[in-house]
């Protein structure tokens, strides 16, 4: 008989903890019975695993080892020559497209083939930058949220909660990286830049997962795969403000989680410890979840948004640059569309880290609105909307896609000299800021 309930016995009461930040600390090995005492040679080896110095609010070191312990649980192999080859000649035959599709030249400096433990090297600098402002808020919510008597319980804990919560953020950010690694297909995959500048990047595995069953060649998938990441390459390349704005925009909206301390401290004051149930039931009614803020609804709309513009945008071009071209293109942007409208472990992993769900919701309504704005004024107007956060359309224009910058006219309509004219008043009325300005957060 297994003394110890729910460690290690599917059969017995699951870990209360689970789904929480404390869910490791009180783990195998950590206090099975609230009525008794915890397992404290179990629960210090748990520790002593965890408690090796870091700096910031997040044991980076063991997030990353626990990562690359999650893509070695399957094959991933080092990118052969042949695929490294394939993917350079890909990227450089799909900017050829691309010049005939937009106005912005190529942003591409640098082509790779990286396998999944390398995508997670090449993307940790900007993880850190995303998962950082929420691990920060969290970790310290850890210990402000704990009443007297908590306190008074953990002893000569409390003072290593705090580096504790870092590590377990660390453990959980790991195999979120790890599992996402599984997935994603170039560099920006996500819609954020999260590799190098100007290094169009892809994970030869993953498009040869991505590509069973779709029934087009292994070489149109990896060209249409090609010309996403290259679209998005020049986009970020000759769009100053926009990588910045996105990479602020995720971090300032972890920065804002707003974490209810005292609501917190005042339910587990009502909780009675040596009851499970109630613990269970408190937990599962997501005790320690944080609320959204008005300021944060607001900017999770609008970044919400501007990942829809900016996939629609390329998926738009990619579809000019196909058209006449590759007759499996209309297919492939299907799978890509319902892929990115769909969600699944990738989503759900980058919601887990970061605290928000990143799909382009409206992936279809923008795609729709780029592609209007180019065939009533062409492309040099379309991507001219680029110049300036102000030009850019809102969640009500997309709510209209085909009336968006209908004043404008049409080229017919109108002279260069007129045009030039009309996008100049826009931006003196969309706002003050300078050209390639972000605008501010919300506060």
């Amino acid at each position: 008989m297994n003394d110890n309930p729910g460690a290690g016995d599917p059969d017995g009461p699951k870990n209360p903890f689970e789904g929480t930040p404390f869910e490791q600390l009180f783990g195998a090995g950590g206090i099975p019975n609230m009525a008794g005492m915890p397992d404290l040679s179990g629960l210090m080896s748990q520790v002593q695993a965890m408690m090796q110095p870091y700096d910031g609010p997040v044991n980076w070191t063991l997030a990353t080892d626990l990562a690359r312990k999650t893509v070695a649980q399957q094959p991933d192999p080092s990118p052969s020559t042949a695929q490294q080859t394939a993917i350079a000649d890909a990227v450089h035959l799909a900017d050829l497209w691309l010049d005939e599709a937009c106005e912005f030249s190529s942003g591409v400096t640098s082509t790779a083939a990286w396998s999944r433990a390398e995508w997670i090297e090449s993307t940790r600098e900007v993880w850190q930058r995303l998962v950082e402002p929420v691990a920060e808020h969290v970790v310290g919510a850890m210990g402000n949220a704990l009443p007297a008597e908590a306190k008074a319980m953990a002893g000569p804990f409390l003072g290593m909660l705090t580096q504790m919560g870092g590590a377990m953020f660390g453990s959980q950010i790991g195999t979120a990286l790890g599992t996402l690694a599984g997935e994603v297909l170039t560099a920006s995959d996500i819609g954020l830049p999260l590799g190098p500048t100007g290094r169009a990047a892809l994970v030869p595995a993953n498009v040869a997962t991505f590509a069973n069953g779709l029934d087009v060649s292994a070489d149109d998938v990896l060209l249409y795969l090609a010309l996403r990441e290259a679209a998005h390459q020049r986009l970020f390349a000759h769009v100053p403000w926009l990588r910045e704005h996105l990479l602020a925009s995720v971090a300032d909206y972890g920065r804002g989680i707003a974490i209810d301390t005292a609501g917190i401290e005042e339910q587990l004051r009502s909780i009675d410890p040596s009851n499970m149930a109630d613990l269970q039931g408190a937990l599962e009614g997501g005790l320690f979840e944080p609320k959204k803020t008005p300021a944060q609804e607001a900017a999770l709309s609008r970044l919400e948004t501007t990942l829809a513009l900016v996939e629609g945008w390329v998926d738009e071009v990619v579809g000019q640059a196909t058209h006449e071209r590759m007759p499996s293109a209309a297919k492939l942007q299907e799978a890509v569309r319902r892929r990115r409208a769909a969600g699944g472990p990738a989503e759900e992993t980058f919601a887990a880290l970061v605290g928000l769900e990143l799909r382009p919701r409206r992936l279809r309504d923008a795609s729709t609105l780029w592609g209007s704005l180019r065939t009533r004024q062409g492309t040099e107007a379309r991507d001219a909307v680029w110049l300036h956060p102000d030009l850019l359309p809102t969640a009500a224009d997309l709510d209209d896609p085909l009336g968006f910058r209908e004043d404008l006219g049409t080229p017919t309509e109108m002279s260069e000299e007129d045009f030039d004219e009309a996008l100049a008043k826009l931006l003196d009325e969309g706002g003050s800021g300078a050209p390639g300005t972000p605008p501010p957060p919300a506060e």
